[in-house]
């Protein structure tokens, strides 16, 4: 009897462990996702190199992952307009403040600047070196030279089309080519073909295919370029990841993330001077 009540222990045992077998394999297992955002920003910051030198410092301090969209600064706030991301960093001052009077994002916040430049070929064909955006346009469009336009509706291209209205001319000449594409190609065209055309510096010093391209006009304060950081507007988009956005704004604003930006250099050139708080 002794022998038969053991043998029928052992069998519930079974059973029970049997069962306990089956609950644990029949519930899904549920891995921790670190957090994460959607940035959207420009082809500048990201063929640059300075993303890939930012961004594992913020999340190392953070936690948070972040994936990059690198589009013109147009399409990044188009971006935002549809809540397709959870965070804009991008260049188009009198753009980005459109968005927050539309309510698409909560507040700009200044985060960094460089400056445009002309570039050229070292020649120089259409006398356009100087110290002035405006005349060096004018110079181009007069000997219709070659010039490459971005044509993608970014804040390089909404800024070149500012320097073109300050050069006074009707025309752009003959030899000028929108592209609609990123920085990089635009620089690939213009030193293939020996045109002209407006990059941002920081850009341009990680730039490796130069040919004969030279810089020929810069230091015109007209070329200023700064550059704003924003939150997409969780009340108009609740799925936007605010929390996580905030997190990435309040970083790179901090001593932390000003002093990873001004430590990103090229050959020893520093490419984005940081001015969070600064009213630009």
């Amino acid at each position: 009897m002794k022998f038969i009540e053991q043998l029928r222990v052992l069998a519930l045992m079974k059973w029970a462990y049997l069962a306990i077998f089956f609950i644990a394999t029949s519930i899904p297992f549920v891995h921790a996702q670190a957090p994460n955002l959607v940035l959207a920003s420009t082809t500048s910051t990201e063929q640059s190199g300075l993303f890939a030198h930012l961004l594992p410092e913020f999340t190392r301090a953070t936690g948070v992952q972040v994936k990059v969209v690198a589009v013109g600064t147009g399409q990044a706030l188009d971006m935002g307009r549809r809540g397709d991301a959870d965070v804009l960093l991008v260049h188009d001052k009198e753009a980005e403040e459109k968005m927050v009077a539309e309510g698409f994002v909560q507040k700009r916040y200044p985060v960094m600047y460089n400056d445009f430049v002309l570039l050229g070929p070292v020649a120089d064909p259409a006398r356009a070196g100087g110290g002035d955006i405006a005349t060096a346009l004018k110079n181009i469009a007069a000997s219709n030279a070659d010039f490459i336009s971005r044509g993608d509706k970014s804040g390089t291209h909404a800024a070149e089309l500012r320097y073109w209205l300050a050069a006074s001319t009707d025309r752009k000449g003959t030899g000028y080519k929108a592209c609609g594409c990123g920085m990089g190609p635009a620089l690939n065209m213009a030193a293939t073909t020996g045109a002209y055309v407006i990059a941002d510096r920081g850009t341009w010093l990680s730039f490796k295919n130069r040919q004969d391209l030279v810089v020929l006009v810069q230091g015109d304060s007209r070329l200023f370029n700064p550059y704003g950081v924003m939150v997409v507007n969780p009340v108009k988009f609740p799925h936007v990841k605010a929390r996580e956005a905030q997190r990435f704004v309040d970083w790179i604003v901090s001593r932390e993330g000003q002093a990873a930006i001004a430590a990103y250099k090229i050959g020893g050139e520093q490419l984005f001077y940081p001015n969070a708080g600064v009213g630009q």
